[in-house]
């Protein structure tokens, strides 16, 4: 039985010293030592052996099992050994090659745009408030004073999901929002999406950027209004700017007005940009209508303010001399880059 145990060790030297795997490893060791391996099958053997005979092969037994043990472990620590060469091998950085460049994204045009924006009015000290997108009429035409009849009420202008509820058209329904929950005195900024049923082309698309300003509180007048609207054109287009009034009708001012910007390419000596008239229109103003002050809960009697309205496109198209709103929305990336 000696000479049996110790062929049985030569033999599993020579399986664990092939075995190119763990896998290979694991299957010698239950064939030589598992539960029904070969070692043991030899070891049941043992019952047939004199008294004398059995601690000389026990001893014996326990030393191949130990040998092939401690063989077992040798070819594991030098497959794991292996293995890791081959990965670093796989894996090696050549650290003489140049590296990859990593593109770094920037912001979008109106963004830029917004973010001046909100800058100078915050510095001014409003405060920025937002609302839904989609909104209801109450709060998108009749809070704001818009009669029945007027025409971006229409579906031709307006887009409609069911007769009480669109996709606003303006931000000034934040407005409306901001003085039901707030007593005055009020300023606030409200940019955001905006839509309306227009054709796409050079000028005008169906959803664009509005910027919205109001202020309320005791004593607040035109000159107020105006004085605001030159720091942000001073601020926007260049410190030269100069800006004029003309009247024109919102439903939600009285007086209302259309304000033009100087031309900050000539300096208001006429050019091609601003059409030759020295002058570029900038956004729409005015006080706000005592009647949108009563729908929110405001005494006309005790407080008056101001508002306007100016589309962040069309700021910013003026500013980077873009000349169609589409390139806002084509994601061209040789366009985007220019900023």
């Amino acid at each position: 039985m000696e000479n049996k145990l110790k062929g049985l060790q030569e033999t599993a030297k020579n399986e664990i010293a092939a075995a190119n795997s763990m896998e290979a490893l694991e299957k010698a060791r239950v064939k030589y030592l598992g539960k029904k391996g070969e070692l043991t099958e030899v070891l049941r053997g043992m019952g047939s052996l004199s008294p004398e005979e059995r601690p000389k092969i026990g001893k014996v037994a326990n030393e191949v099992r130990e040998t092939i043990e401690a063989l077992l472990e040798e070819a594991k620590s030098l497959l794991k050994t292996k293995d890791l060469e081959r990965q670093l091998a796989a894996e090696a950085i050549d650290i003489t090659m140049p590296g990859k460049e990593i593109k770094l994204g920037k912001k979008h045009p109106l963004t830029q745009g917004l973010d001046e924006l909100k800058n100078i009015f915050i510095g001014m000290g409003f405060k920025i408030a937002e609302g839904p997108e989609v909104e209801t009429v109450y709060y998108n035409f009749d809070a704001l004073n818009a009669p029945a009849n007027h025409p971006s009420r229409d579906m031709t202008d307006t887009f409609y999901i069911n007769e009480d509820v669109i996709l606003r058209t303006q931000t000034s329904p934040v407005q409306v929002r901001v003085m039901e929950k707030i007593k005055p005195p009020i300023r606030i900024i409200s940019p955001g999406r905006c839509f309306r049923n227009d054709t796409p082309d050079a000028t005008h698309s169906p959803m664009f950027h509005q910027l919205e300003g109001l202020v309320i509180d005791k004593g607040i007048t035109l000159g107020d209004l105006k004085g605001t609207l030159e720091v942000f054109a001073k601020a926007f287009l260049g410190s030269h700017t100069e800006i004029k009034f003309r009247p024109h009708y919102f439903p939600f001012t009285e007086p209302s007005a259309e304000v033009d910007a100087s031309c900050f390419k000539c300096g208001g000596d006429g050019c091609g940009f601003c059409k030759g008239s020295g002058w570029i229109e900038l956004l729409g103003a005015g006080m706000v209508h005592p009647n949108v002050l009563r729908n929110c809960g405001i005494d006309p009697e005790i407080y008056s303010g101001f508002a306007f309205g100016m589309g962040i496109d069309r700021l910013t198209m003026l500013k980077y001399g873009i000349d169609d709103i589409r390139l806002f929305f084509e994601n061209d990336m040789r366009f985007l880059n220019q900023f």
